[in-house]
Parts: structure tokens; C-alpha cells; sequence
């Protein structure tokens, strides 16, 4: 059986020598031998049709997790694993697509605006409410909707509970008095700071206590979003659901970087651990910060970890979609999550953006 070091070898299929050593690290194409001295890779020339169909399969995105799978199968099989494949990638470009076009209308508004909005306000209209769930002991969640501020925490920790109510609680002066349009990421970013503080307070310095926060802004036009943890935030327009918060667990950037499929995400042992959150010790991790241009009819939702954990999108869209007002929306995501089994706490405040005379 020929060899060839991982020079050769990578230039014969393609792959960069780095791209090797990483699919070696995930048992996905490991070297035929290895140089007890030197540690130095050798590849069999027989591992060049498995080499050159990981490159291609890369090359049409599949996940490292999933290519796994399908080197495992033989050929029939492995070529329908790649046609279902093709046809998820399809159905989410679908969805892509969608949410590019709420992009450029979203990026665009502001223009619509000036001629549009002399004869009309906007304003919200909300509901809120937080869930012990059916098994947790308590409830650690802190749920807030005002008439500028919506915001939910999710906390953790033997203080949880403390530091989530104390997150909100920091934020709430937001709540009255107007809001400068052209710096109010900055004052949210503030707001922040403040809110760190008087978690660490209530958390007493525990490092292992803490909470998410995820809040938004009414402007009277836009709604300005703070984003730390997995608490979420979905926007219903047009009666399609999009999803514009991004969660900061360890499980999230393993699928960003394709090293585990939505399967397997579902199911991992670390899911719920977080890179990013307000804790008892430490400094405080960057929030994300946007602003939203607001169009009537708009829906929102904000909701912590244990909603979506148990419901799934499409639940929550015709749930969110069939609600005639945010009161019966919170009350029947709720009642879905609890009767999934409510495992977690559950908190939801739905926002909907109305027109009125001006």
C-alpha cells in the first residue's frame, strides 16, 4: 500500500494539510500512521476516495457531524443521506430568502418613514408573565413589559432567582422619560453596566450564580434590542416568524462552525451552558446590541431558554399568529410549554405594534 505524507496527500484531494489535522482530531479521516517520533502524518493512497469526498461534501456545506455520518454508509446509502441533505438546504434557503427580504425592507424604512409617519404614531401593546413550570422547585425567570421596556431574565445558580429580578429591576428606569433616538444603544449599553452591578450584588460575588437579560427599547419608532445568554426574541411580520436574537451557549458555536447537526444539538449534554451572561464574579461580556425599525402589526416575543427547549418554531408561530392579543398569546406559548412537560421555567411577553392617530 502506497503512502503519502500529509503534504501529498492533501494536495491530491484537495484538502489543506490544516483541514486534515482537524478531521483527524473528530475521527472523521485519520492517518495511516503516525511517526511515533516526530508525530508527523502519513496517508494510504486507498483513503483518497474517502479524502475527496469529505472536500466535496464540505464544499456543499454539510456539517462536519453529518459528513461523519455519511462516510459511514455505503454508497446507496450515503447518497440518500446527501439528496434528504440537499433538500433541508433548500427549504432553509426558502427561509433565507424571506429573511433577506425583511432586511432590505428593514434597512430601507427609514427612508419610508419621513412620508409616512406624519399622520400616524405607533405604539405597543403587551403582556408578561413568568412560569415556576411543572418541575422546577422555583422560579428563576424575571419577566417585564412596560410602555417603553420589555425585557425577560433568565437566572441560574443558588442565587438565580435575586439576580435575574435584579437585572430587570436596573433596567427599568428606562421605562419612563423620553428616549434619545440617536444614542440610545449607547444608553442601553450603560443600562448594562448598571445591570451587572446589581447582579453582582444580589449574587454576593458567586461566580456561579447569574442570569441572561434580554430587553428591548421602544423609541416610538424602533425598538432597541440588549441581547446576553439564550433567552430569545422572534418577530412575527406578515405572518412569518423570524428569529433575531442569536444564543450565546457553547452548543450554538458548535453548529456555527458545522461541528454538530440540529440533532445533535438538541440532545448534547452542554446545551444550556453559556458564553455569555451577567454573573456574580468577573467582568461583564459584551452584549449585542441592534436597533429594529418597527412596522404596525409587528409582533414580538421575548421568552427565556424554556420555551423554545420544549416548543418548536413552527408551534410558536401558530401560536403567536392565532392569538388575538398578547395576553392570549403568553397564555397559550405557556400553557404549550407546560403541557410538553414544562421542564424548565417558562417566561413570555409578547409586544404587538399598533397604529394611532397621531
Amino acid at each position: 500500500m502506497g503512502m503519502l505524507t500529509i503534504g501529498a496527500f492533501a494536495k491530491a484531494c484537495r484538502l489543506s494539510p490544516k483541514a486534515l489535522r482537524l478531521y483527524d482530531e473528530l475521527d472523521l479521516l485519520r492517518p495511516a500512521r503516525v511517526d511515533p517520533d516526530t508525530g508527523y502524518r502519513y496517508y494510504a493512497t486507498g483513503q483518497l476516495e474517502r479524502a475527496r469526498l469529505v472536500a466535496w461534501l464540505r464544499r456543499l456545506g454539510m456539517p462536519l457531524a453529518e459528513i461523519r455520518h455519511v462516510c459511514s454508509l455505503d454508497a446507496a446509502a450515503a447518497a440518500g443521506e446527501i439528496r434528504a441533505y440537499w433538500a433541508r438546504v433548500e427549504a432553509e434557503t426558502a427561509v433565507r430568502r424571506d429573511l433577506a427580504a425583511f432586511l432590505v425592507d428593514h434597512l430601507t424604512e427609514e427612508s419610508r418613514r419621513d412620508t409616512t409617519m406624519n399622520a400616524t404614531t405607533l405604539e405597543l401593546r403587551h403582556h408578561a408573565h413568568s412560569d415556576r413550570g411543572r418541575v422546577r422547585p422555583a422560579n428563576q425567570d424575571t419577566a417585564y413589559a412596560g410602555g417603553r421596556l420589555l425585557a425577560v431574565a433568565d437566572g441560574f445558580g443558588p442565587a438565580g432567582a435575586p439576580a435575574s429580578g435584579a437585572a430587570v429591576e436596573a433596567l427599568r428606569f428606562l421605562d419612563a422619560g423620553e428616549i434619545p433616538a440617536g444614542g440610545v444603544l449607547n444608553l442601553l449599553e450603560d443600562a448594562v453596566q448598571g445591570a451587572a452591578q446589581a447582579v453582582r450584588d444580589a449574587a454576593a460575588g458567586a461566580e456561579e450564580a447569574g442570569t441572561t437579560l434580554t430587553a428591548l427599547l421602544w423609541t416610538g419608532s424602533r425598538l432597541a434590542l440588549v441581547h446576553l445568554g439564550d433567552s430569545r426574541v422572534y418577530l412575527l411580520r406578515d405572518g412569518t416568524l423570524f428569529r433575531i436574537t442569536h444564543d450565546h451557549t457553547v452548543v450554538q458555536s458548535m453548529l456555527d462552525e458545522g461541528r454538530l447537526t440540529q440533532e445533535e444539538a438538541a440532545s448534547h449534554p452542554q446545551r444550556s451552558l453559556l458564553l455569555k451572561a451577567l454573573t456574580g464574579a468577573g467582568t461583564t461580556a459584551s452584549p449585542d446590541l441592534r436597533l429594529h425599525d418597527a412596522h404596525p402589526g409587528d409582533r414580538y416575543l421575548l421568552c427565556s431558554d424554556g420555551l423554545p427547549a420544549v416548543v418548536p418554531d413552527d408551534t410558536i408561530q401558530r401560536l403567536l399568529a392565532a392569538a388575538p392579543a398578547p395576553d392570549d398569546a403568553v397564555h397559550a406559548l405557556i400553557t404549550e410549554a407546560n403541557g410538553a412537560g414544562g421542564p424548565d421555567n417558562v417566561s413570555c411577553v409578547v409586544a404587538d405594534v399598533v397604529e394611532t392617530a397621531a
